[in-house]
């Protein structure tokens, strides 16, 4: 397994998600580093934006898009990805959504499992689809992208929360397997904190354009989370994560809130929901429309 630590040079990364955000850096450092890369995302002007700046950065890319809702898809992701490069090394797991931030009571059905089924069944998708590939290469690396809110639950995000502890589990889940049958693969999880992405902002978005609109307040209060809490360059917080792979880490801190979150949910564990509820009032007043 010595391959998979330290140098990137010649290896093929499979990166989800990366039209933006993260994904987008992790395509980018990656390439800087000499991956060849196969990046996948359903926005397609995005990804197309991010394939041209990986091509002129000198690297191999194939640009697929891709729902990684779709296990079939997903599937015949990662077979292009072997029949363009010969192998796979690694994938990152990374495509993400947010939903409205909508209490358990007033919440939609239909937006709880919208977010599962990106945020967590995408993570098993990618995952379980690549793995074979992974084993077969002799030298895996698996990166499932969790969350700040894989570690401390905050109200009003109960289906993000749950699929991004979800995805904390399965990985460590993974990582215990491929330990015991000593499966030539690595499995990483991270947990970002606050990076400056679209993430909130898209998710206002759509919930704006839906019959479901937040009223003003709430809508004001979104983009105040957006202001004050991401705030890393997802180009750092990129580095941070290829660094630790690289150190072969299996557990990825991103962000000094991330680390703090942690060490506070490990010690004082039950007044962790009480800490919650406090940083969601102070971000101020804000109510949803009800149906």
């Amino acid at each position: 397994m010595s391959a998979v630590v330290g140098r990137v040079e010649g290896r093929v990364a499979a990166v989800t998600g990366a039209g933006s955000g993260i994904g987008r850096a992790l395509a980018y450092e990656l390439a800087k580093r000499g991956a060849r890369l196969s990046v996948s995302d359903l926005d397609e002007a995005g990804l197309a934006e991010t394939a041209e700046r990986v091509t002129a950065l000198g690297a191999p890319v194939l640009a697929t898009r891709v729902d990684v809702t779709d296990r079939v898809a997903v599937a015949t992701y990662a077979q292009a990805t072997v029949e363009r490069f010969g192998v796979v090394h690694e994938i990152y797991n990374n495509a993400g959504i947010a939903g409205a931030p909508r209490s358990v009571l007033e919440a939609d059905y239909a937006d709880l499992e919208r977010v599962i089924d990106v945020d967590l069944w995408g993570v098993i998708h990618g995952s379980k689809e690549f793995l074979p590939h992974l084993v077969a290469s002799g030298a895996g690396q698996i990166v499932n992208i969790s969350s700040l809110n894989g570690l401390f639950a905050q109200p009003g995000l109960a289906g993000y929360c749950t699929a991004k502890f979800a995805v904390r589990g399965f990985t460590e889940a993974l990582r215990g397997e491929v330990v015991r049958d000593r499966l030539p693969v690595r499995v990483t999880v991270v947990h970002p904190g606050g990076v400056r992405t679209g993430i909130a902002l898209s998710a206002l978005s759509r919930t704006q354009a839906s019959d479901r609109p937040l009223d003003d307040a709430a809508a004001a209060r979104v983009r105040r989370y957006h202001d004050r809490l991401l705030r890393m360059d997802p180009v750092r917080a990129a580095t941070i994560i290829l660094d630790g792979v690289a150190a072969g880490r299996g557990r990825i801190l991103v962000g000094g809130d991330a680390r703090a979150m942690d060490a506070l949910v490990r010690l004082a564990p039950s007044g962790a929901p009480r800490l919650a509820a406090r940083l969601e009032r102070a971000l101020g007043p804000g109510r949803v429309t009800r149906s």
